[in-house]
């Protein structure tokens, strides 16, 4: 992009040649072209700032549950729920840093994701179930005689992906239990605090203290690491990387949320199976905001923009590159978050009687912006001269 400048001789604040005539004008052409840099840099700082939003809120999440977990009131287990349900608002929208070939699921630390957001999960691999008084690992005393964290993280995604012993999805269960109700009562998940009391419900109930607090305790280790290499390590590798293969990732990773993990994974397959057990946050009902919030993540990227971050963006670049494709993708972005908000809350029950019906119908729009947007999006990259 190019600016013209008209500079004034008698001003004199620059200095155009030697002529006397002092009311003399020149055109001064200034180069004010982004530079593929300074979208790249933006982009870690805004990955960054992310994920240490979403440790603070792991953090306070985990001083909630150990607080309840000393003294397990009914007040102090709601508290530990709120404090599970804040801290997803901000863990979320990071899932947009997926597929980048970046620190979260790649390379050394590429197990860090699954230790914090796998699903679906499998209740029966942690505690009790309806049916099976004696499931899980609490109850399971014989091969568990003790807990701590480095048995638990060998545990996670032992014999199968949905064993899933630790992260963000095995709180939200040991929290909430599983979700029995219909639908139609929304309701969520309806654990009894007992659960953790001595001498309360269900068996084992300091072994399931002590669990919980260890996965919490887990959480913020692993978004730590995250943090660690974006501050450090993997920030200098990731912006010492040929500008087309990071503009690259960025585009391929928010694409590929979009229309695929998004779209299909998360709502596309549970509209489908018209199944609550295929939602993402099925145990506390939160399933809808875990949709949101990951397509809040695609806005922040694509707009480069995220709490005080807010600097050159891939849309700018885009823009820049081919205007045309760019009012196109701003279209195509803004009805996938018209057509998302427009998707009932609760998830389970916008699906459950399929796609022909209403609130299906609007999932499956949802699901089709979704993925229009992320389809029109990688065609950025022959815009952008990226091979």
């Amino acid at each position: 992009m190019k600016r013209v400048i008209l500079a004034v001789g008698f001003i004199g604040l620059i200095v155009l040649g030697c002529s006397s005539d002092d009311d003399s004008t020149t055109e001064v052409v200034v180069d004010d072209a982004i530079e593929a840099s300074s979208v790249i840099e933006n982009y870690a700082d805004l990955v960054l700032a992310n994920y240490q939003a979403a440790l603070v809120d792991a953090e306070a999440m985990s001083v909630a549950i150990q607080t309840f977990v000393a003294t397990p009131t009914e007040e102090n287990f709601e508290a530990a729920k709120e404090a599970w349900l804040t801290s997803r608002e901000s863990y979320g929208p990071s899932e947009a840093f997926r597929f980048a070939n970046g620190p979260i699921d790649t390379g050394d630390t590429e197990e860090i994701e699954g230790y914090l957001n796998s699903w679906p999960l499998d209740e029966a691999y942690i505690d009790y179930v309806e049916g099976d008084v004696d499931a899980g690992i609490i109850n399971n005393l014989a091969d568990f005689p003790t807990l701590t964290k480095e048995i638990l993280t060998g545990e996670n995604g032992n014999g199968g992906e949905e064993n899933v012993a630790i992260g963000y999805h095995a709180i939200e269960f040991l929290l909430w239990g599983q979700d029995l109700t219909a639908p139609s009562e929304n309701l969520a998940g309806q654990r009894a605090y007992t659960d953790f009391v001595d001498g309360g419900t269900a068996a084992n109930q300091d072994r399931r203290r002590e669990y919980l607090a260890i996965v919490a305790d887990l959480l913020t280790d692993h978004l730590q690491i995250i943090i660690d290499e974006w501050s450090g390590d993997y920030r200098s590798t990731f912006l010492a990387l040929d500008e087309d293969e990071a503009l690259d990732n960025i585009i391929s990773s928010i694409a590929e949320l979009s229309r695929s993990e998004l779209a299909i994974e998360r709502m596309a397959v549970a509209l489908q199976n018209q199944d609550q057990e295929d939602e993402h946050s099925c145990f506390s009902d939160n399933t809808h905001r875990d949709i949101r919030l990951n397509l809040a993540g695609i806005v922040n990227v694509y707009t480069g923009a995220y709490g005080s971050v807010d600097g050159n963006s891939l849309q700018d670049l885009i823009e820049e590159a081919d205007a045309d494709l760019a009012t196109e993708l701003d279209a195509l972005l803004a009805t996938a978050v018209t057509d998302v908000d427009a998707t009932l809350d609760p998830f389970d029950l916008a699906i459950v009687d399929g796609e022909s019906s209403v609130e299906g119908a609007k999932v499956q729009t949802a699901v089709q912006a979704l993925v229009a947007f992320g389809d029109k999006l990688l065609e950025a990259k022959v815009a952008l001269g990226i091979n």
